[in-house]
């Protein structure tokens, strides 16, 4: 009788042992995500296709998702900093435009205040018109620009986003005095989308994920992609090679909690850098001609370092900031 019991132990022991094996290993619990943005805006859409991508990775057990907006991000970066620190299960999705914003209205909590985990990817700004417009080429835009640059509005994100300071930096490449463009900051990309598709704006400026399904189905033609070579799926040459040396494109990535023990920094980055391998993620960097260039740790934080260096340089010259 005691030799089956032991029998008995070892193989429950056995099949505890492989069942354990089989089943998931999850780095994270729930994750919570803040998206400093509105929902459907690019913070958002980078927060919600992760979190199914850490979802299919069985990197995370589930995923919740919260809104803030304001401020070029910097709300949602000051509310996150300050009621999550130490949690391993929590997620800011950040981006140059946060950057831009941090040096603009220069904020009590940056993102020193926050843990760097991982960039991501790079989404290069398209400039598209309606279809009714007159402007059937690049050639043709930036001919009506040049000869009277405030005759064409541009539409794009907030005042100091890297939507403004791309057509800024544009415009300085053609000769076009800064003060001289027409650029109209706007909130929310459903906002710009409405006025740029009723005429009122000329030309949009933005990521393809944003506008890409009014582009598929014909609504606004791309005359430009700010990317340094050509994009697969995207009918449109570069700013490069039509002449200007402009690259205009906005990253994003994301921060995990102040205060993450350097384990739990490690579980976190791994949990995303698995997520970024999933096959959910790969078709939406495809879908959403995101550009994938995955950094982690203390390189991603040099590199957000250099860019605020950068983009300061670039907010001074385009005099949205004093020297």
């Amino acid at each position: 009788m005691s030799a089956l019991f032991h029998r008995f132990n070892r193989y429950l022991a056995a099949g505890i042992t492989a069942a354990a094996l089989a089943a998931p290993a999850f780095a994270l619990d729930t994750v919570k995500f803040m998206a400093p943005g509105s929902v459907g805006g690019g913070y958002d859409q980078t927060a919600r296709v992760l979190g199914k991508a850490l979802v299919e990775a069985k990197a995370a057990k589930s995923t919740t998702f919260e809104n803030k907006g304001g401020a070029g991000g910097t709300l949602g970066l000051a509310q996150f900093a300050n009621s999550t620190k130490g949690d391993p299960n929590a997620l800011l999705v950040v981006g140059a435009i946060m950057v831009t914003a941090i040096e603009q209205n220069k904020p009590q909590i940056t993102l020193k205040d926050v843990t760097p985990i991982a960039r991501l990817f790079t989404e290069y700004n398209v400039l598209a018109v309606r279809k009714e417009s007159e402007f059937k080429t690049l050639e043709d835009l930036l001919k009506a620009f040049k000869e009277k640059p405030t005759s064409i509005s541009w539409g794009g994100g907030s005042k100091g986003s890297i939507d403004h300071i791309g057509i800024a930096e544009l415009a300085g490449k053609m000769g076009v005095p800064v003060n001289k463009v027409n650029y109209v900051a706007f909130a929310g990309g459903g906002e710009v989308v409405a006025q740029a598709l009723g005429g009122q704006i000329k030309v949009i400026t933005g990521g393809y994920a944003e506008l890409g399904q009014y582009i598929r189905n014909g609504q606004f033609r791309v005359l430009a992609i700010g990317a340094p070579e050509r994009v697969a799926g995207i009918d449109a040459p570069t700013l490069k090679e039509s002449g200007y040396d402009v690259t205009i494109g906005n990253w994003r990535g994301v921060y995990g909690a102040a205060g993450l023990t350097p384990e739990q920094r490690k579980e976190v980055t791994e949990a995303v850098v698995a997520a970024s391998n999933s096959n959910v993620w790969k078709e939406n960097i495809e879908t959403n001609k995101w550009s994938a260039n995955v950094l982690t740790g203390d390189e991603f934080g040099k590199f957000v370092d250099d860019e605020h260096v950068r983009l300061r340089a670039m907010l001074v010259e385009v005099g949205l900031v004093a020297k």
